[in-house]
């Protein structure tokens, strides 16, 4: 929410209440937001029904979805926009790119000096046990800061005949025919 000086530290979205109040003491109650989403069906979908909640919840909302083309030119601009992050091979990654301080990429422009801190240890952290600890420090710091709203995973699908043996969905599209092999 770059355009207004409100956070909603410790407020969850199913504590829309708590949201008011806060919103309330900052003097922004009428506050108009703009929910910005792409044109693609899935990120559209997403959009209404977020408005459609803020709404019920009492809050105003203004709805507007762009082209692509329009869009993805300045997509880490937006106060308020829906996008999606493809994996990463580290989870640890992805919050790098999207959620650390001063990054290209951070488009919630969310700056949080412990959130970095650990962050920044759990990616030299090479033992998976030990990083999960870290981690979860990490995300409870992000979750509790109200910087996002994670209404669903994407899930990815793989269609071959029968015949194709040992070949699998990649999480990152590649596809890789080394052990793979035709049962004909």
């Amino acid at each position: 929410m770059r355009d207004i000086d409100v956070r909603f530290t410790g407020v969850r979205l199913r504590d829309m209440a708590g949201a008011k109040k806060l919103m309330t003491e900052a003097g922004k109650a009428d506050f108009e937001h703009e929910l910005i989403t792409v044109d693609e069906e899935q990120y559209k979908n997403a959009g209404d029904a977020i408005a459609a909640q803020m709404r019920e919840a009492g809050f105003k909302v203004k709805r507007t979805v762009l082209p692509g083309s329009t869009f993805w030119n300045d997509w880490t601009k937006y106060p308020m926009s829906i996008t999606n992050w493809n994996m990463r091979p580290l989870g640890v990654q992805v919050l790098a790119l999207a959620y650390r301080s001063g990054e290209a990429w951070n488009e919630s422009a969310f700056s949080n000096k412990e959130f970095d801190d650990k962050l920044n240890k759990a990616l030299t952290v090479p033992d998976v046990a030990a990083r999960k600890v870290i981690m979860a420090d990490v995300e409870k710091i992000l979750q509790d800061s109200g910087t996002l709203i994670q209404p669903y995973w994407l899930s990815l699908y793989n269609h071959s005949v029968k015949a194709v043996q040992n070949y699998g969905m990649h999480q990152t599209f590649e596809t890789d025919f080394h052990d793979v092999w035709l049962d004909v």
